[in-house]
């Protein structure tokens, strides 16, 4: 009689020091929300949407390392696709919205406060920045994160490795977090739009790229899925091309979604300046 296969058992997963950023970062950013929310109503309405969007974006980073998902992670090369795209088009972008790196600052002491803030203010610091920031650093590293962790020896080695697994999803948040930085932060204050489409059209391109070449191979991968995919019944390389799927078309929805909302932000913001010089010009053409 043949034994039945292992199922598995929906779990949520507790990684201390996880569950302990996890908890420090909202903390942080409550304390910072309350502290700026009493010191005037001047933009409340403002901090109110910032509070929503690091909110969610925080719900979408306990749910990728948290939740039955991160377990599931480890049977199924679908779910891990799932994991990371929550984090990369999902909790990326809504903690950039968010704006928590004020908010977090506000929450310390002063003196703590105004250290961090001298620190930051440094020449070499601005400088270092203002490199991570630029639209085209900000793509390459998020692009080299994404494709280099998916090569099968890499990819196979986070999985057998901890650390290893916990440095590839902090590469894939990090770079995520520079490279929308660069679509709703630095752009939307620097009105560069169109760097930022550019950004997000070639990020749509290659990602798709990517997730074909998984859904598309006639081979597995990555061998190390094959056991525990087929202990909960599932085809492995049913199981890649569904991982790939989910990285080739939502992945890709989700920029295209941010590229026509910048789009739109770009046309609105030239309307009004269109507006004014053609009243400049009547105005001059009635004159003469």
């Amino acid at each position: 009689m043949d034994r039945a296969a292992p199922s598995f058992v929906p779990h949520w997963t507790f990684e201390p020091w996880v569950v302990a950023l996890l908890l420090a970062s909202l903390g942080l950013y409550g304390l910072g929300y309350l502290r700026l929310r009493t010191r005037g109503r001047r933009g409340r309405v403002v901090r109110a949407r910032q509070l929503a969007a690091f909110g969610l974006g925080w719900l979408a980073l306990v749910a990728a390392f948290a939740s039955p998902l991160d377990a599931l992670s480890a049977a199924l090369f679908s779910a891990h696709m799932v994991q990371h795209e929550l984090l990369m088009i999902v909790a990326a972008p809504l903690l950039v919205l968010g704006r928590p790196l004020a908010l977090w600052l506000w929450a310390l002491p002063p003196r703590s406060r105004h250290a961090i803030g001298a620190a930051v203010r440094t020449r070499a610091w601005r400088g270092i920045w203002r490199v991570l920031c630029r639209p085209a650093v900000a793509w390459l590293l998020h692009a080299a994160a994404l494709w280099a962790w998916h090569m099968p020896r890499l990819f196979e080695a986070a999985l057998a490795s901890p650390g290893l697994h916990a440095l590839q999803h902090a590469s894939f948040v990090l770079s995520a977090l520079l490279f929308w930085w660069t679509v709703f932060g630095e752009a939307a204050r620097r009105d560069e739009s169109g760097y930022a489409m550019l950004s997000l059209f070639t990020t749509m391109v290659h990602t798709g790229a990517l997730g074909a070449l998984l859904t598309l191979a006639p081979g597995l991968w990555y061998p190390a899925y094959v056991e525990p995919a087929s202990a909960l019944g599932v085809d492995p390389l049913l199981d890649q091309q569904l991982g790939g799927l989910v990285m080739w078309v939502p992945g890709g929805l989700a920029y295209l979604l941010a590229a026509l909302v910048t789009g739109a932000r770009w046309l609105m913001r030239r309307a009004p300046a269109a507006l004014v010089s053609n009243g400049v010009a009547a105005r001059r053409d009635g004159a003469s």
